[in-house]
């Protein structure tokens, strides 16, 4: 086999990890939070973030996977910590909306990140898009109002706090590029995770302690009963480590726009599954309303594409 060959082999071996690892936690996670019945989302995020600062560690210092990039000030580690914080809520937030609402119907309504992105970015930066691009948004934000009035299983609770979610992951992406902006405070998505996985563990234990009263006991006492619930936990955990890792190295071996074109066809692909596993009922006018705002999402992509030309 050819260099380029081999090359184009281990891309495709990337993105299998990455849609593997991102499609297989969303989808442990609904059935943990909703069939299993582990109602304790907080926990579980705090579980996933705790894999990610053993895991971030282990690769980064003795791995080295990239190069160790050390905090250059004490402002830089609270801006990381300011980032964890967002990225807790929208974590968080995303694993509660899973207890109440199927997962195409969450991949759906998470699929409208480049329209809270926009609005984040014109309110913290005064930054305007091209008017296209602010077109395109239409269809992605029209096509959730269609999906949720054909959704069979809508919950007004996990719609909130999905859109939530949603929201909060936009917010970090925007507070990211202008927090770690300059020359001397860029850092690697990587290294970053290291730091800011340790800071959401400190900030999740206290809301799981005061909000998921008795957590711990009451997991041993499951796991008394089918220990297997350990073995998903662990699992699930790690999983959550590789989504960021493949994510990282996707990004490195393509390109950004890439990984945003695949995140669009990997958004297709888990609600399919979703479908498929957990049989949960569909609507024709929530797939047309699903179907809608993909479409908006993809126009959105390359009216970016073409203004950034």
């Amino acid at each position: 086999m050819t260099g380029g060959g081999k090359g184009r082999l281990f891309t495709v071996g990337l993105v299998t990890a990455w849609y593997s690892s991102n499609i297989g936690v969303l989808l442990l996670n609904k059935y943990l939070l909703s069939n299993y019945g582990f109602k304790y989302p907080i926990f579980l995020t705090m579980c996933h973030m705790a894999a990610c600062s053993l895991f971030s560690y282990a690769a980064i210092a003795w791995l080295r996977l990239v190069p160790m990039q050390l905090p250059r000030s004490r402002l830089q580690l609270a801006k990381i910590a300011a980032l964890s914080l967002v990225f807790c809520a929208s974590v968080v937030s995303g694993n509660i909306s899973l207890r109440y609402l199927p997962v195409s119907f969450n991949q759906a309504v998470g699929a409208t990140t480049p329209f809270f992105t926009a609005v984040f970015a014109y309110l913290m930066t005064v930054k305007r898009e091209s008017f296209l691009t602010y077109l395109a948004l239409v269809p992605v934000v029209t096509g959730v109002v269609i999906a949720s009035g054909g959704e069979p299983s809508f919950n007004l609770f996990g719609f909130i706090m999905c859109v939530g979610a949603t929201a909060a992951r936009a917010l970090k992406t925007v507070l990211q590029g202008i927090l770690m902006s300059s020359d001397g405070e860029k850092i690697n998505s990587m290294n970053l995770l290291m730091y800011m996985a340790p800071i959401a563990v400190c900030l999740l234990a206290p809301a799981t302690i005061f909000m998921e009263d008795n957590v711990i006991a009451i997991t041993m006492e499951l796991a008394k009963k089918d220990f297997n619930i350990i073995w998903y936990l662990l699992f699930n955990s790690s999983l959550a480590y590789f989504v960021n890792l493949t994510n990282f190295l996707v990004t490195k071996h393509t390109s950004a726009l890439t990984l945003q074109v695949l995140g669009n066809a990997k958004g297709a692909v888990a609600v399919v599954i979703s479908i498929l596993i957990f049989k949960n009922p569909v609507s024709v006018t929530g797939m047309l309303g699903y179907t809608l705002t993909v479409i908006g999402v993809i126009l959105y992509s390359e009216a970016k594409k073409r203004t950034k030309q």
